[in-house]
């Protein structure tokens, strides 16, 4: 078997057929319907049940693939001048659980998430279920244009996050998503409490990161600080350089330095 699909771990049809009746049962239903979707399944396989509920698998492989990622990223952060602050759990289910407690601790302070409905274990696989936004576009689906009228908008929504002391640690066009002319974010990692200071510079950076391309690092650096202090749009300077090493982000990390050092003189 290749290593690449071995990472990913692929889950058979008889497994996830498993998930599907859990999830009903769980839910009071004879049986449901579930759509897989075309996605790059490297930390879960995700689906769609009954068009109500988005539900994430996690098998062993991708628990191994969260970890490799994690120590990569702390590395990362090493190389920006800070301890790490991503943090691993070790099982699938504990995968699920965590990511549930963070979606959970967002929809409380009334965030715009999805809303957090179950997490829990089946035949060694850990199992997410969020509801299910039918009608959302991701970030990255988004017009240059459309992109400009939500910059604002979307350091708004992580300065919100980030005054209740919670970090996203994976900010990217495809986590950020709008519905209804109002953006929501997904998939937050897991980011330690005691990193949050750092991880909230990482955050501001791949924001910046993900809007410079689409209109322009002074504009980009402009939004920013319509949300955040000069000095946080400094230390988020600092993680730059690792971000762009990142495959999902491609932007001129040195365009970004230069206009966040024009906004602080």
């Amino acid at each position: 078997m290749a290593i690449r699909e071995f990472l990913r771990g692929t889950v058979d049809w008889t497994r996830l057929e498993s998930v599907a009746r859990a999830v009903a049962e769980r839910n009071d239903r004879d049986g449901v319907r579930v759509e897989f979707l075309d996605a790059d399944n490297w930390l879960s396989t995700p689906m769609v049940v009954d068009d109500e509920w988005f539900v994430k698998v996690v098998t062993p492989q991708n628990s191994v693939v969260h970890a490799l990622f994690t120590a990569g990223r702390n590395l990362g952060a090493f190389s920006a001048g800070t301890e790490g602050f991503f943090d691993h759990v070790g099982t699938p289910l504990a995968l699920a659980e965590r990511e549930l407690e963070a979606v959970s601790r967002m929809h409380a302070v009334g965030l715009n998430v999805p809303r957090p409905v179950d997490a829990f274990e089946v035949d060694g696989l850990g199992v997410l279920v969020l509801e299910y936004l039918p009608d959302f576009r991701t970030f990255d689906d988004l017009s240059d244009a459309e992109a400009r009228s939500h910059a604002t908008d979307l350091f708004a929504l992580l300065a919100r996050m980030h005054d209740q002391r919670i970090a996203h640690g994976d900010v990217r066009g495809e986590n950020v998503l709008l519905q209804d002319d109002e953006l929501y974010v997904i998939d937050a990692t897991t980011v330690r409490d005691e990193g949050f200071v750092g991880a909230r510079s990482y955050d501001l950076a791949c924001a910046l990161a993900e809007l410079a391309p689409r209109i322009g690092a002074r504009d980009a650096v402009a939004a920013a600080t319509s949300a955040y202090s000069v000095s946080d749009v400094l230390a988020a300077r600092e993680f730059l350089d690792f971000v762009a090493l990142r495959p999902d982000h491609d932007f001129d990390a040195n365009a970004l330095k230069g206009e966040i050092e024009k906004a602080a003189t």
